[in-house]
């Protein structure tokens, strides 16, 4: 089976929406920590949730190109990535909700999958949280930023996000942008009892299938590359590795950086089902011809309004026999159905 308008208010997003995570507010609840479980005995690939779990909008905000928009749901574990290990985050005591934040380009509507972001959290001026967002992958809301937080009752909060300049090359009309860092401020509204009353469901059936929960049903950018076909280019190969999907390729329009004789070779790893992009990935290839080795080094991460976050790297030619090697997975926190996928990740010759 391998293979807008922005909200301006709070929506809520349900069952048929995203996977975040939801149901009881109190996290000291046994409820909520039954949440924080998985399927036992689960393959290294990705898989279908044990639940599906209610989010709601809670703000939006932004500053020049940068826009944000901030969803929650309850508290939840979810794991971390050091090389190739990954750690169980479990549930604070003092845990409130689990905060959510994905940025985009205001200008070409495009995710920006590679920021760093902190967050301080207020209420009444006073500081009631304050923390670094992990860069996080989940089934239904692909790449954001999150961490669960501690909040001080119902009220009113500001969230002042502190967003890092782009770790990624950008290309054609993001080519220059978000070379600085910024700050980004998103007032918002907090209620036990709405946070308390989002949708759950549970996957008895389905659970631990090769599979995974459809993108969200809600108007919220969504980092998805496009099909292999759908590519804006001409295909030289394709791979998989982890049960991460590559695609290699050469876009139509050379970027401005490559010289006239050269070529850009474009590498765009994503997940099966999805097609979301894989960010922070150390990742090599290697071109040969007639047994002669005529290229080996790193491709550096980039990302394009047409074809998403991507690694790539000028050469001389691409018409040659193409290895791939991934130096490191992802360093990408994940929700439940993809912390057991691309971590241990093979090399490989394409398929032309």
């Amino acid at each position: 089976m391998h293979r807008r308008d922005v909200l301006r208010g709070g929506v809520a997003v349900g069952v048929a929406g995203l996977a975040g995570c939801a149901g009881l507010f109190e996290t000291e609840s046994a409820r909520s920590r039954e949440r924080a479980t998985t399927v036992e005995d689960r393959e290294e690939e990705v898989y279908h949730p044990t639940h599906r779990e209610g989010a709601t909008t809670v703000g939006t905000g932004g500053e020049g190109r940068y826009e944000v928009i901030l969803l929650y749901s309850v508290p939840h574990g979810f794991w971390t990535v050091s090389g190739s290990e990954t750690n169980l985050v479990e549930i604070p005591d003092d845990a409130s909700a689990h905060l959510m934040a994905t940025i985009w380009d205001a200008d070409t509507e495009t995710v920006l999958p590679t920021a760093n972001v902190s967050a301080e959290i207020s209420k009444d001026g006073e500081t009631v949280d304050s923390r670094d967002f992990w860069p996080m992958l989940s089934q239904n809301m692909g790449y954001h930023f999150g961490d669960n937080i501690g909040l001080d009752g119902d009220g009113t909060y500001t969230a002042t996000l502190d967003v890092g300049a782009m770790q990624a090359r950008g290309l054609g009309d993001l080519a220059g942008a978000f070379a600085e860092r910024t700050t980004v401020e998103v007032e918002f509204d907090h209620e036990r009892e709405s946070l308390g009353g989002l949708a759950y469901e549970e996957f008895p059936d389905e659970q631990g299938e090769a599979a995974a929960l459809d993108p969200m049903d809600a108007d919220i950018p969504v980092a998805q590359v496009p099909a292999r076909d759908d590519l804006p280019g001409s295909v030289v190969g394709t791979g998989v590795s982890g049960d991460a999907d590559f695609v290699a390729f050469l876009p139509d329009e050379t970027p401005e950086f490559v010289a006239d004789d050269r070529t850009y070779l474009a590498v765009s790893p994503r997940t099966p089902y999805n097609r979301y992009p894989l960010p922070f990935m150390n990742l090599s290839a290697i071109l040969s011809q007639s047994g002669e080795t005529v290229f080996e080094g790193a491709l550096d991460a980039a990302v394009s309004p047409d074809f998403g976050y991507h690694y790539g790297v000028s050469v001389e030619s691409a018409d040659s026999a193409l290895s791939l090697r991934v130096d490191a997975p992802p360093q990408v926190s994940r929700h439940e159905g993809y912390e057991t996928a691309f971590l241990d990740m093979s090399a490989m010759k394409l398929t032309i």
